[in-house]
């Protein structure tokens, strides 16, 4: 026995969806639909997203109406989406790594040492050394036989302006990026957001989209709208253990690039190459 109470169809559209509304549906969908009896139920009944049932011992429950069905499937669409369009630029840019003559990880989880100060028990402070745990989307090194001149480099890939404008609030995420790269930038998908949203310590490039196969999303070139600025900067000890233990991007196009033995023969840096 169950009873429904709301009319989806005569209160949709009185609610204003957030992000949260949509985690929401997302949580009742996965669970036994039980009611948090908070403002978001209240809101999601209200826009005839949720409704009200009662089984045969007086439990409440919440379902999704057909409206709410439908509007998870497009938040659910839309963040595949967002997923292939990463996962498209980030091969891009690796690519565009790989063919400056570069070594190129994608998905890394490395350990950056990042400074810190702390207060002493005499209100002095003193500096320190932390780690923070790093996963920059693409890095690469030059692969040089000189550990000075590998240069490493990462690349944040951002598709969504509400994703770069999150990220652009992370500082210690920024700062573990430059402690492990001599050149971090920021590769943004065209109309997200430009130089100006970016600060300075990091370069900018701008991924225009192409038509590819099959309907399937592609980037084409990569315009560089500021320049990374470069410092010297050597891979620490944590993350030479993480780049052994893990395997370099391979691209069946070209060959790998072999080892360097000195700078005269390097490949461009990623400014170049773009």
């Amino acid at each position: 026995m169950s009873r429904s109470s709301t009319d989806g169809a005569a209160a949709a559209g009185v609610v204003t969806l957030t992000t949260a509304h949509r985690r929401r549906l997302r949580a009742l969908w996965r669970s036994a639909g039980w009611p948090s009896h908070d403002a978001l139920d209240l809101e999601l009944l209200v826009a005839g997203l949720l409704s009200r049932h009662l089984d045969a011992a007086g439990r409440e429950s919440l379902r999704l109406t057909d409206a709410g069905l439908h509007e998870l499937a497009r938040t659910v669409q839309g963040h595949r989406s967002a997923r292939d369009a990463h996962e498209a630029l980030v091969a891009r840019v690796s690519l565009e790594m790989h063919r400056a003559g570069r070594l190129v990880w994608r998905g890394l989880s490395l350990r950056a040492p990042v400074a810190a100060e702390v207060a002493g028990p005499d209100g002095s402070t003193a500096a320190v050394t932390r780690w923070a745990m790093a996963m920059p989307d693409v890095f690469s090194i030059r692969p040089s036989t000189l550990e000075a001149h590998v240069e490493p480099v990462v690349h944040e890939i951002k598709v969504r302006r509400a994703d770069l404008l999150g990220d652009l609030k992370k500082p210690a995420k920024g700062e573990a990026y430059r402690a492990l790269a001599s050149q971090c930038w920021y590769v943004l998908a065209a109309g997200i957001g430009d130089e100006h949203d970016v600060p300075e310590v990091y370069g900018v490039m701008r991924a225009h989209p192409v038509a590819g196969a099959e309907g399937l999303l592609r980037f084409g070139a990569l315009e560089v709208l500021r320049p990374a600025p470069r410092r010297a900067c050597r891979v620490p000890h944590a993350g030479w253990l993480a780049l052994a233990r893990a395997t370099p991007e391979r691209f069946d196009d070209e060959p790998q690039a072999s080892l360097m033995p000195d700078e005269d023969v390097l490949a461009p840096g990623p400014g170049d190459a773009a």
